[in-house]
Formats: structure tokens, sequence, C-alpha cells
């Protein structure tokens, strides 16, 4: 029951999805919806998903690490694990190409937006019948 409504003012334009009965999904910006759509087309495989989960909280955990030790090594280290997770995902479950090859920042920012919508319920990491998304 997915429906979309479009407001539009001087200043931007405005596109809300509702997903469910209660749950409205706002996006400022219709370029990066159409983003991270591709971005969701090329993250089918559940083993991808999940490993691009991995290595997002394994980037995280090593941000919070550096923070805490006021050290840059933790951090290098949770980024090479997140992307090494990340391309094991692309080149051996979902066998294409990642994006962040193409669109690096686009990718990544695509990535946290994926793991909040994991967090929030919206995309499931056990089956897509279960994805709210989209």
């Amino acid at each position: 029951m997915n429906q979309t409504i479009t407001q539009k003012s001087p200043a931007k334009t405005t596109i809300a999805e509702k997903v469910s009965n209660s749950t409205l999904v706002k996006v400022n910006n219709p370029a990066k919806q159409k983003f991270y759509d591709f971005y969701l087309d090329e993250h089918q495989n559940m083993a991808c998903r999940r490993l691009h989960f991995a290595g997002s909280s394994f980037g995280l955990i090593g941000l919070a690490k550096s923070i805490k030790n006021r050290s840059a090594k933790p951090l290098l280290k949770g980024i090479a694990a997140g992307y090494a997770c990340a391309w094991v995902g692309h080149f051996f479950f979902e066998r294409n190409k990642p994006a962040s090859f193409k669109f690096p920042l686009k990718s990544f920012a695509s990535d946290f937006r994926m793991y909040g919508d994991v967090l929030r319920g919206h995309l499931s990491l056990k089956d897509r019948k279960f994805d709210k998304v989209r």
C-alpha cells in the first residue's frame, strides 16, 4: 500500500511515501531516492545485505574506538573491514560490481541509509518479502 505524495514549495520539492498505515517516509530529493532505489536493487541477496550490515558495524565500532583512544588506527581498520565485507558480498554473493567503484560518496551515504532502514525494521536481513521500503 505505497502512495506517493508530492508537495511543491518555492524552495524545494518534497516527496513522501506512505509505506504502511502508520509510517511515512520523507525524501527531500527525488535524485537521492532514485539512487537509493538503484542501490537497493544492487543489494537483493541476503548474504550480501548481512555482510554490508556487519561491515558498517565494524566501521562504526572503529570510529567509536578511534574517538575513545584518540587514534586513527581503529578507524582505518574499521573502514578496511567494512569495505572487505561489502566487497565479498558483491563479488561472491550478489555477483555484481560494488556501486562504490563508480559512486563512492553516494554509495557510502546509501550504505548507512540502508543500515538505518535495517535497524528500524524497514529492510529485512532474512527475506526480501519483509522489506517495507519501496
